[in-house]
């Protein structure tokens, strides 16, 4: 079976998301940044983890949707992050992204309390689904054990596309874990589920096993390379164009993620309203910043268009 019918490219990004000191999101960078990332082939996974999206307020993130959709940018290229410990606001911004004309939602579990028992968690993912009782509601569960602490079981994976077959249509799997990935796709790819991986480290194997794409933090600075490989992951020179991507992702991962690439954007930008990050986040220092940009020279590295 073909994967589910969707607008959204192979490669989306967590889009960094600019702030002022005070923690208001910047609106006009916002949209410029996003604007950047859709020229490049790149989709839209706004309020993702790279995004900070845990630390903006439901209306905050929904002003800023707004924001972008006002100002231009292709809402069927959107899959923002709409996932919250409390059920009603998932439920909120889930309808607004719905509303807004978005291909699709990528929800986090509830991720406070741990070990949660399957039916507790596909209690939740339910819950939300017969709250906002739509047919053009498409949710992409989100897996990321490294911070929420627990997985997503590929039975209640299986059990959600059994219940809800045109609502639950895919994942991004942030696990790190090729052979769970795998699992996923060899479980659920026949179905139609859309797969996509946490990082373009895996981007090529995910292709060739059936997957959708991938969803990355590096898409944030290396856009164009990694939307390229998507598109040309049959070429005879594909694991070349992937180890190349694989080396820049390993640069910026020597480094805290989300800092690091904020102080690339302020670097190759010349705007360095980029540096801000919420709390607890910080800046990186002078010295490490100085450290990541020799790296980055070394590897000839460079944000064209930004």
């Amino acid at each position: 079976m073909a994967l589910h019918p969707s607008s959204l490219p192979a490669v989306l990004s967590p889009v960094l998301t600019p702030v002022q000191s005070d923690g208001e999101i910047l609106l006009e960078l916002f949209a410029k940044q996003c604007g950047w990332l859709q020229k490049s082939n790149v989709g839209l996974a706004v309020f993702g983890t790279n995004s900070e999206g845990n630390s903006f307020s439901a209306s905050q993130k929904i002003n800023a949707l707004e924001y972008l959709v006002n100002h231009g940018l292709a809402a069927n290229q959107m899959m923002p992050g709409t996932g919250a410990c409390a059920v009603a606001d998932a439920v909120t911004m889930t309808r607004a992204t719905l509303e807004l004309g978005c291909s699709g939602a990528l929800m986090l579990p509830p991720f406070y309390y741990k070990d949660p028992a399957e039916d507790g968690l596909f209690a939740y993912y339910a819950q939300i689904i017969e709250k906002i009782g739509s047919d053009q509601l498409k949710i992409y569960v989100y897996n990321i054990p490294p911070v929420v602490k627990f997985g997503i079981p590929v039975t209640l994976l299986e059990r959600l596309v059994a219940a809800y077959p045109n609502t639950v249509v895919g994942m991004k799997d942030s696990s790190g874990d090729w052979e769970y990935t795998k699992a996923c796709l060899d479980a659920l790819s026949p179905k139609g589920f859309r797969v996509y991986a946490g990082s373009e480290s895996f981007l090529l194997r995910t292709l060739r096993a059936g997957g959708a794409g991938c969803i990355s933090a590096t898409a944030n600075v290396n856009p164009a390379a990694i939307a390229h490989l998507a598109t040309h992951w049959q070429d005879d020179n594909a694991d070349e164009l992937q180890a190349g991507l694989d080396v820049v992702r390993t640069t910026f991962a020597k480094y805290p993620m989300i800092p690091a690439m904020k102080a690339a954007c302020a670097r190759y930008s010349g705007n360095n309203q980029w540096s801000q990050l919420c709390p607890p986040l910080l800046t990186l220092p002078q010295e490490t910043q100085e450290k990541l940009f020799t790296d980055l020279d070394t590897i000839q590295f460079a944000m064209p268009g930004l």
